[in-house]
């Protein structure tokens, strides 16, 4: 798009206006340019609105990082939502979409516009350890996959062999997208649709067709937008899908599978036991203090259930270097607190799990009853200060559990006033937000793996909305 929204904004409404409504524009490459600035503020504030729900991956630069204020992923303005660094947007109606952000880079860590071979491994382990995976619907990258132009129609000027990424041909190659969209080469190049499985030796799998896009606006008026429209291969027939076209070519990336097959390496996830955290803060590194034997020895005797590993970076698992751990107040066994890293007060804080845990509903119950003790040592320290807490969580789009705890002060709102405005802000969002039975707890009305949304007050009231499409990302931060 290089931040010609105007243009591509202007062009997508006649399209609509001639074909009817779509359900929603993806962008890859390069959403922002050089001279975005006087465009997008226009779009951030709310004077101007996408007109469909535009879906856009993140910097390839170190000039656009800045537009990203999160790095895993937010909505940056209504309609406008980016997806994050890498992984796999389900739709409501069942399509699923898996992309990764930024350029190829050598270096571990990869820089924050780019990915590394780390994030690819990481994101085809999540997605291929899914039961029955049979492939993606949609993938999106910024650049183009290498080789992708072998035994196929030529890319016209673009040498195939020598741009593009080859983590992004093996990304391709494990994930059997029906389609793969690219740009950054400022070329349009459709690709004659291949093979995902070997002829006569495996049996016959859907093939998939690779789309290179132009840049909004060029002069040269190359093709920068594909409309179409495409059913999730959930609810396809087996027959209509593995269907095979007459033009159908071999898997472009043949030799480069083979290659890899030669050279894999063992994935390494390293084990972080769910123990007691001691942390140096003078060390840069997430690493435990080493603790001598008579420490260890009075740990629990029985073992916990350890939570599950993160499929990526995890900005919140205690044992990650990317917790900002300036930010954290108090460590548990358990649970940790720290301050929120935008909060909306200096005081607003967030009670999080030191294991890998999405959700309240996926706790075990050691650690409910640490998120507990924490709940009512904070009730505590606020009413000290005349103020009372709202407590809320939402589970959609998040990858580890994060209790947002806001105070408000006593004397300006009872916690009628309180439950009255999220209600009312909900219904202006046509968002159900229910009261749940003052004794009964959320695990009695939402199972593990259910998006939902959730609040309590420090009088033990609580509210819930169980999400069945799109919520809003700052929902709870709004009111």
């Amino acid at each position: 798009v290089e931040g010609r929204l105007e243009t591509l904004f202007g062009r997508v409404r006649a399209i609509q206006g001639k074909s009817g409504r779509f359900d929603m524009l993806l962008c890859v490459g390069n959403f922002f340019g050089s001279t975005s600035e006087t465009e997008w503020a226009e779009y951030r504030t709310g004077a101007k609105k996408a007109p469909i729900p535009t879906y856009v991956l993140g910097a390839n630069n170190q000039e656009t990082v800045h537009y990203f204020p999160d790095i895993s992923g937010c909505e940056l303005a209504e309609n406008i939502t980016y997806l994050g660094r890498r992984g796999l947007y389900s739709g409501t109606s069942g399509l699923q979409i898996a992309y990764l952000s930024g350029t190829e880079s050598q270096d571990e860590p990869a820089p924050a516009y780019s990915f590394s071979a780390k994030d690819v491994t990481e994101l085809k382990t999540s997605l291929l350890s899914t039961p029955n995976f049979k492939g993606v619907d949609i993938l999106l990258t910024s650049p183009w996959p290498r080789d992708v132009g072998t035994f196929a129609n030529s890319a016209g000027e673009i040498d195939t062999k020598k741009c593009g990424s080859k983590l992004v041909s093996d990304l391709a190659a494990s994930l059997k997208p029906r389609y793969h969209f690219a740009a950054l080469e400022k070329a349009y190049y459709e690709r004659l649709p291949y093979r995902n499985h070997t002829v006569l030796q495996e049996t016959p799998q859907h093939v998939s067709r690779f789309i290179a896009l132009a840049d909004v606006g060029n002069t040269s008026k190359k093709k920068y937008l594909y409309a179409f429209s495409i059913m999730p291969m959930s609810l396809m027939d087996h027959a209509e899908l593995v269907k095979q076209p007459q033009d159908v070519t071999e898997n472009p990336y043949q030799k480069l599978q083979k290659e890899a097959q030669k050279t894999k390496a063992p994935l390494c996830a390293e084990e972080e036991p769910a123990c007691q955290f001691f942390f140096d803060l003078n060390k840069h590194q997430g690493k435990k203090r080493p603790s001598s034997g008579k420490e260890r020895g009075n740990s629990q005797p029985k073992q916990a259930k350890k939570p599950p590993q993160p499929t990526g970076p995890c900005w919140f698992c205690l044992a990650s270097p990317e917790v900002e751990k300036h930010l954290v107040v108090s460590i548990g066994t358990h649970c940790y607190l720290a301050l929120a890293k935008g909060g909306l007060l200096p005081d607003h804080v967030l009670i999080l799990p030191i294991g890998h845990y999405q959700s309240v509903v996926d706790l075990s119950s050691e650690v409910v009853e640490e998120v507990t003790k924490y709940k009512s040592a904070l009730k505590e320290f606020f009413r000290s200060k005349g103020k009372r807490y709202v407590l809320f969580e939402r589970n959609y789009r998040s990858q580890h559990l994060q209790l947002q705890v806001i105070p408000v002060p006593l004397d300006h709102c009872t916690t009628e006033d309180i439950k009255e405005s999220f209600i009312s802000q909900a219904q202006e969002q046509q968002i159900e937000l229910l009261e749940i039975p003052e004794h009964s707890d959320i695990t009695q009305v939402a199972q593990p793996g259910t998006p939902y949304f959730y609040v309590e007050l420090d009088t033990g009231e609580k509210l819930f909305h169980r999400i069945r499409g799109r919520f809003p990302l700052h929902f709870g931060r709004w009111v």
